[in-house]
C-alpha cells in the first residue's frame, strides 16, 4: 500500500485508537474501575488483614458506626454538561474519573448504577452501619435567581429522601437548601415536617456566604427545628465550577454560631488558607481558624468537626496529627468518608503515611489489601489503624458511632 494519503489516514486511526487506550488506562488508574464485590471478606481477605478489621472494630462496643458524609449523584441532566465537554478537559477527565471510581458505565443512568455500587460496598464493611446521605442543590444568586450555569451538578432533595425512606437501615437523608432561595424557609420547614434533622451547604461552589444577615431568619428556623447544619469548611477542590474560595472562610460561621445553631465543620476545614478576620491584614490555615472556633468555650455544645479527606494525600498530615493530639476535642468529632472521594485512586495514596510513621510498612500492605476489596472499608480502618508517631495515640472510637450530641 503505497498512497500517502491512505498511510496517513491509517495512521491517524493508530493514533487516535492509542489515545483512547491511553486515557481509558490512565481514568482506570486515576479513578477506581474496581472488579464487582462478590463474597464476603473472609473470603477475599488475607488473615492479616482481616485481623487489622477487626481491630478496627474492637472497641466500638455495640455502638452504630456511623458515616455522616456520602454523596448522591445526580441524572444525566442534571449534571453540567461541561463536566463532560472536552472544550473543559480537566471537568471532563475528573468527571470521569469520578464514574470510574463509582461503577457509573453510562450517564444517563447514574443515579441508580451508583447506588448499587454504594449499597454493595455498604453491605460488605462487616458490621451495620448509618450512613447520611448528601442531596445538591443548584448555585443561586442573592436575588433568588438560580444558575445551572455555575452549578457542577445536582442531587435532589426528593430523590435522596426517597432512598433514604427505601433503604431506612442504612441512609439518613441530609437535604440541601439554597439559602438564597426565595422559598427556602418554607422548604426548609417541609422537610423538617418529614423528620429531615440535617442540611448540606458548600458555600464556595453554591455561592453562599454563611455570615450574610439576610440569612438569619433560615438559621433561627433551623434551631427552632433543632436542625443541623453541615457547612463545608475551607478551600474546595471537586466542584469547581464555579468556586469562590473566599467563602470557605470558618471564621463566617461566627454569625450563625451566635445565634444558637448547631452545625458541623466538614473536613474540619483542613485545605487552604484565609484571612485572619480577628487580626486584619494576616491569613492562616483554614484548619487553624476552624481550632480557634472550637476552642471557644460559648461553642462548646453547638460547634463539630467532621473528618473526611484528612487521609488523602491533598490533605495529611498536621490537621490529622494535631486532632490525634487534641483529646479534648475528640467528643466533638464524627467520622464521615466523603464517598466516593475514598474510591478515587489519584488522591489514596498510603505511602506518605508510612513515611510519617503513622503506618508501618506491613499494615500499609494489608490495608491496600482492603481497598482492592471495599474502598469504603479500607477509609474506616485507616482511619482506627493510623497513630501519631511520637506518641503511638489513635483517634478514639467514640468519632465513628453514633454521636448524641448531634
Amino acid at each position: 500500500m503505497t498512497n500517502p494519503r491512505i498511510r496517513r489516514a491509517l495512521w491517524l486511526v493508530i493514533a487516535v485508537f492509542a489515545l483512547i487506550a491511553a486515557v481509558t488506562l490512565a481514568v482506570s488508574r486515576m479513578g477506581g474501575t474496581y472488579d464487582p464485590i462478590t463474597g464476603p471478606m473472609e473470603q477475599s481477605l488475607s488473615p492479616e488483614a482481616l485481623a487489622l478489621v477487626e481491630e478496627a472494630y474492637r472497641d466500638l462496643g455495640s455502638g452504630l458506626i456511623t458515616d455522616h458524609h456520602v454523596h448522591m449523584i445526580g441524572l444525566e441532566d442534571q449534571i453540567n454538561p461541561d463536566l463532560m465537554s472536552w472544550w473543559h478537559p480537566y471537568e471532563r477527565i475528573k468527571t470521569t474519573v469520578m464514574m470510574s471510581a463509582t461503577g457509573v458505565a453510562d450517564i444517563s443512568n447514574a443515579d441508580q448504577q451508583y447506588i448499587d455500587r454504594l449499597l454493595t460496598v455498604i453491605d460488605h464493611i462487616g458490621r451495620q452501619g448509618r450512613f447520611l446521605l448528601f442531596a445538591f442543590d443548584y448555585f443561586h444568586h442573592p436575588d433568588g435567581r438560580v444558575d445551572k450555569k455555575r452549578s457542577a451538578f445536582f442531587a435532589s432533595n426528593d430523590r435522596v429522601v426517597e432512598i433514604a425512606a427505601s433503604y431506612p437501615d442504612r441512609f439518613d437523608p441530609v437535604v440541601s437548601i439554597h439559602p438564597y432561595r426565595t422559598d427556602a424557609v418554607r422548604a426548609l420547614l417541609q422537610w423538617a415536617d418529614q423528620g429531615v434533622r440535617f442540611v448540606k451547604w458548600l458555600p464556595n461552589s453554591q455561592g453562599i456566604r454563611v455570615d450574610d444577615p439576610a440569612l438569619d431568619d433560615f438559621y433561627k428556623a433551623m434551631i427552632v427545628r433543632d436542625m443541623v447544619l453541615m457547612v463545608h469548611g475551607g478551600k474546595e477542590m471537586a466542584a469547581s465550577l464555579a468556586n469562590d474560595q473566599d467563602l470557605g472562610n470558618p471564621l463566617y460561621l461566627r454569625r450563625p454560631l451566635d445565634l444558637g445553631l448547631k452545625l458541623v465543620v466538614l473536613h474540619c476545614a483542613s485545605l487552604g488558607s484565609y484571612e485572619d478576620l480577628d487580626n486584619p491584614g494576616k491569613r492562616a490555615s483554614a484548619f487553624d481558624l476552624f481550632v480557634r472556633l472550637m476552642d471557644e468555650p460559648r461553642y462548646e455544645a453547638q460547634l463539630f468537626g467532621e473528618i473526611s479527606g484528612m487521609t488523602q494525600i491533598n490533605r495529611i498530615a498536621e490537621p490529622l496529627l494535631t486532632l490525634i493530639e487534641r483529646e479534648d476535642l475528640h467528643h466533638r468529632l464524627i467520622n464521615g468518608s466523603d464517598y466516593p472521594l475514598p474510591a478515587m485512586n489519584v488522591v489514596i495514596q498510603t505511602w506518605p503515611l508510612v513515611a510519617l510513621g503513622m503506618i508501618t510498612a506491613d499494615e500499609r500492605g494489608y490495608l491496600n489489601e482492603i481497598y482492592r476489596y471495599n474502598p469504603l472499608l479500607f477509609d474506616f480502618v485507616l482511619k482506627r489503624t493510623i497513630r501519631h508517631p511520637d506518641t503511638g495515640h489513635r483517634l478514639p472510637g467514640n468519632i465513628f458511632v453514633e454521636n448524641s450530641d448531634l
